[in-house]
């Protein structure tokens, strides 16, 4: 028995110790396996007979060679990261996710050819561990972080990690900031503008002219106080998306008593409302309550200026509750209906702001549904209207629908005109 067959297990075991902790301090789990499945072959290799050894067999090594490849072939096929075992210049296995982003055909190539990045070559011709940042690998505007992990002289891995949607947050991050920042601005120029030509010249101006002035400042201090508001709404929504609300609650009552609020004493003879009694969903009360206002005071406010306003609560066809607020106005061009739910969107400014309007109310509407797990659509028709209907998941069918003597009803219909 040869010295590598006398330290085969405590060799085997020391493989597996290392591998498990370069995979807590940070190696990617796939890459720890891939490197402990090259160590145990390597060592079970060295571990073979004396004359096995000396004597090898050019057609068996080549088999043993292939087995092994295809043994770490099989343990990396379903990581969900790319991964690529390159061995001297050429790839010799590369998994599922990996064939899916280069394709089928990477197999035998030289990874140069296969990135077709300056960085990623430079990398690869360093024959060192390290990493690279490439852009476009497959769309125009991917980010991927390309790593380069040398086993021994002929082996290496290389991890692909896409960072795309990190720079997308990053951009969207920036752009909420310079938008708020804006948003922000525009009210207080208007506040202190107004407030220092009162303070300047307060002989020089009239009575009509002061209130003029204050009635200015009072408006685009509530417009401010509106857009606070609305933000910190929005950051706690967005703070709880992952915390879906499991609180029971009579949605019909919620959304009749919403839309009333919303419409005002002013406007609530405008509201058409035709809503089935006794919806119940699991749900966060003042959420839900936001998103009917939201999606009523948009209709009214852009609708027809005497027009009606339908607003409609059934159960929809996949078991939802299904909340559709429709208006008779001007409608939306096509073109703005995908980026309506956009944080600040507007697609008349002008308008939008004279009306009070922050940007952010379909915003919130959008966030809302989504930790409800609900769905929303909006369909409008230039000329004909707007109509947006908001999905919420309804409780067990026992206890979709109660009366007030808490016994199962059906068809129960409360209306108002």
């Amino acid at each position: 028995m040869n010295p590598a067959q006398i330290f085969f297990w405590p060799a085997i075991v020391l493989a597996g110790v290392t591998s498990t902790a370069l995979a807590l301090v940070g190696l990617a789990p796939a890459l720890a396996i891939l490197l402990f499945a090259i160590w145990s072959g390597s060592i079970a290799l060295l571990a073979r007979e004396p004359s096995e050894q000396r004597f090898p067999d050019d057609g068996a090594s080549a088999s043993s060679a292939i087995a092994i490849a295809d043994s770490m072939a099989a343990m990396i096929e379903h990581s969900g990261t790319p991964l690529l075992l390159t061995k001297g210049s050429r790839i010799t296995v590369a998994n599922k996710a990996a064939r899916s982003i280069l394709g089928d055909h990477i197999l035998g190539q030289d990874p140069r050819v296969a990135l077709r990045h300056p960085e990623a070559i430079a990398l690869m011709e360093s024959r060192k561990h390290g990493e690279a940042i490439v852009t476009g690998l497959v769309r125009r505007r991917d980010i991927w972080r390309v790593s380069r992990h040398v086993l021994d002289a002929d082996y290496a891995v290389i991890e692909l990690l896409n960072r795309t949607s990190e720079a997308d947050i990053g951009r969207a991050h920036t752009d909420f900031v310079a938008n708020a920042s804006h948003e922000l601005r525009t009210p207080l120029a208007s506040i202190i503008g107004y407030a220092e030509t009162l303070r300047e010249n307060p002989g020089d101006l009239d009575t009509p002219m002061a209130t003029k002035f204050l009635d200015t400042i009072h408006r685009e201090a509530r417009r401010l106080q509106s857009l606070v508001s609305d933000l910190l709404s929005l950051s706690r929504i967005e703070a709880e998306k992952h915390e879906q609300p499991a609180k029971p609650l009579d949605y019909s009552a919620l959304v009749e008593r919403a839309a009333q609020d919303a419409a005002g004493v002013d406007r609530r003879d405008r509201l058409q409302m035709n809503i089935d009694a006794g919806l119940r969903v699991a749900g966060d009360a003042q959420q839900l309550e936001q998103l009917t206002r939201n999606l009523v005071d948009n209709a009214l406010k852009y609708g027809a200026a005497d027009g009606k306003v339908s607003v409609a609560l059934d159960t929809g066809p996949h078991g939802n509750a299904r909340l559709i607020v429709s208006d008779t106005g001007e409608g939306i061009p096509p073109e703005h209906l995908p980026h309506l739910t956009r944080r600040f969107y507007r697609t008349d400014p002008g308008r939008s702001r004279a009306s009070g309007g922050t940007g952010l109310g379909l915003a919130i509407v959008k966030h809302i549904v989504e930790r409800h797990r609900g769905r929303l659509e909006i369909r409008s028709t230039p000329g004909e209207g707007t109509t947006v209907t908001a999905r919420i998941p309804l409780l067990s069918t026992a206890s979709q629908r109660v009366t007030k003597d808490g016994k199962a009803a059906s068809g129960n219909r409360m209306s108002q005109r």
